[in-house]
């Protein structure tokens, strides 16, 4: 069954047909792949395509679509999924993240739908904890992890095989379930 819920102005859902190349001729830019690892082939976000459709499958969670409710644009992704990263001390935890088009930075959209998927891993599928994953210079991640009230935990930075050589260690910011509800 296919997943889908709301915000005042998002719809977060299930990847569908079609989606894969859609998010990929939107997304794929410098300025959104600046801390990915740069532009990617299709052929290689095909298959990360496939294995976020395979986590929602196998754990009812992923990193979902977002679309604007007003006229159905895909914005990006955001959602939740086990953090499965080669190096992370925390292997196994649910992990929250995001990307968004350019067009839609600096709109509140990306603190809106994750905001969201906060309430959704504290509530439906019971998170003790939640963790971010970005790099050093990623300031505008930082920056969303600490408005959601997430607290950077140094014990928990590490070595990605993948991402570290390029941009230094990986960052860990978390959030648990007393300190999100304490928000209000």
């Amino acid at each position: 069954m296919a997943f889908r819920t709301e915000t005042d102005r998002l719809v977060l859902r299930s990847w569908g047909e079609g989606d894969c190349k859609r998010f990929y001729d939107i997304m794929n830019t410098p300025a959104v792949m600046r801390y990915l690892g740069g532009e990617q082939s299709y052929e290689k976000w095909c298959e990360n395509c496939e294995r976020l459709q395979s986590y929602e499958c196998d754990f009812g969670h992923t990193f979902w679509i977002v679309e604007r409710k007003e006229d159905g644009e895909m914005l990006g992704f955001c959602g939740l999924k086990k953090l499965n990263y080669d190096g992370a001390p925390n292997q196994g935890e649910m992990e929250i993240g995001w990307r968004f088009r350019e067009s839609a930075w600096g709109q509140g959209y990306a603190y809106e739908a994750a905001a969201h998927c906060l309430d959704l891993a504290f509530d439906r599928f019971e998170a003790e904890r939640v963790s971010a994953v970005t790099v050093t210079d990623n300031v505008a991640s930082q920056k969303l992890m600490r408005k959601l009230g997430m607290i950077e935990d140094p014990e928990l930075a590490y070595t990605d095989p993948v991402y570290s050589p390029k941009y230094g260690p990986a960052r860990q910011w978390l959030i648990d379930a007393s300190a999100w509800r304490s928000r209000g």
